[in-house]
C-alpha cells in the first residue's frame, strides 16, 4: 500500500497493520472531502484482504481531529437542501466504512477529537486516548444537531449520556470520555505509544478469522430481542468455527501446551 503525502497518510507494516494518519495539522486535522473520500477508499480496498489484521486511525501533530473544516462549512452556508443531502451522505459513507470494517479498527487519540471526530470514535472498535485530549458533540452550539454521528455514538455512550452531551455540546476531558464509554483506555501522553501498542499486540495475537466473525455477531446480538432470537445463529456459528483450520490449529496448540 502506497503512502499519500496529502490529507491522509497511508501505511502498512509487515504485521498487516494499516495505519491511517489524518494529515492536516495546520487545521488540527479537520475533515476535508479528500480525507473522507480517502478513508472510504482505503476501507473498501482492505475489506476483503485477509492479510490486513487491523486498521489504526490517528492524527498528525497535536490533534486527532477538530471535526468539520471551517472552509467546508462556509461553502455549505448558501447550499440548497439537495446540496446538504449530498454532503451528509458523503459523511455517512465515511462513518459507515469505519464502523462496518470486517477487521478490528483502533483509534490512537493523540489529541483533541471534536464534533464529527468524536463521532468517528463511536465507529471504531477500540479507542485509546492521551490525557489532555478534549472531546465534545459541539454541533448544538452552532444551532445544528449531531444527526449523522448519533447512530454510532448513542449506542456507545448510552441514552442518558447522549441526552446530556448532545444537548449541551459541552467539551469534556479524557476521563469523562472513558467514563461514558467513548474511549476504552486513557494514559499520559508519554505513555500513549506503549499503551496503544500493548492493546494492538493483544489484537494481533488473536485469531483473525474469528475476529471477522465476531464483529457481525456483536451486531446481530445488539439488534436482537434477546438470546432466543439469536440461538440458531450462535449455535451454527460456533459449530462452524470449531471445525475451521484456524480454530483447530490454535486449540491443538493450546491443549498440547497445557499437557
Amino acid at each position: 500500500m502506497v503512502t499519500d503525502e496529502q490529507d491522509l497518510l497511508i501505511g502498512r507494516d509487515e504485521r498487516g497493520v494499516v495505519t491511517l494518519t489524518l494529515n492536516r495539522p495546520e487545521v488540527r486535522n479537520a475533515f476535508s472531502e479528500a480525507m473522507m473520500r480517502g478513508l472510504v477508499e482505503v476501507f473498501e480496498d482492505v475489506a476483503d484482504d485477509a492479510e490486513v489484521r487491523a486498521v489504526v486511525l490517528t492524527g498528525n501533530g497535536k490533534a486527532f481531529s477538530a471535526g468539520a473544516d471551517l472552509k467546508w462549512m462556509s461553502s455549505l452556508l448558501d447550499g440548497s437542501f439537495d446540496d446538504h443531502v449530498d454532503d451528509s451522505r458523503g459523511f455517512e459513507r465515511m462513518l459507515r466504512a469505519v464502523h462496518d470494517a470486517p477487521m478490528p479498527v483502533l483509534a490512537k487519540v493523540n489529541g483533541h477529537a471534536l464534533g464529527g471526530a468524536s463521532g468517528l470514535l463511536g465507529c471504531v472498535d477500540i479507542a485509546v486516548a492521551a490525557t489532555g485530549a478534549r472531546f465534545g458533540f459541539t454541533e448544538v452550539k452552532l444551532g445544528l444537531v449531531p444527526a449523522m454521528i448519533s447512530a454510532y455514538v448513542q449506542p456507545r455512550i448510552g441514552l442518558a449520556n447522549a441526552r446530556r452531551y448532545f444537548l449541551t455540546g459541552e467539551i469534556f476531558d479524557t476521563h469523562t470520555a472513558h467514563r461514558i464509554g467513548l474511549v476504552h483506555e486513557v494514559c499520559e501522553p508519554e505513555q500513549l505509544d506503549a499503551t496503544f501498542d500493548a492493546i494492538l499486540g493483544e489484537v494481533l495475537f488473536a485469531g483473525p478469522q474469528a475476529q471477522r466473525e465476531i464483529k457481525p455477531l456483536i451486531a446481530a446480538i445488539d439488534a436482537s430481542d434477546g438470546p432466543a432470537a439469536t440461538e440458531q445463529l450462535r449455535v451454527e456459528l460456533i459449530s462452524r468455527i470449531r471445525t475451521s483450520d484456524e480454530a483447530q490449529l490454535r486449540m491443538h496448540a493450546f491443549l498440547e501446551g497445557k499437557r
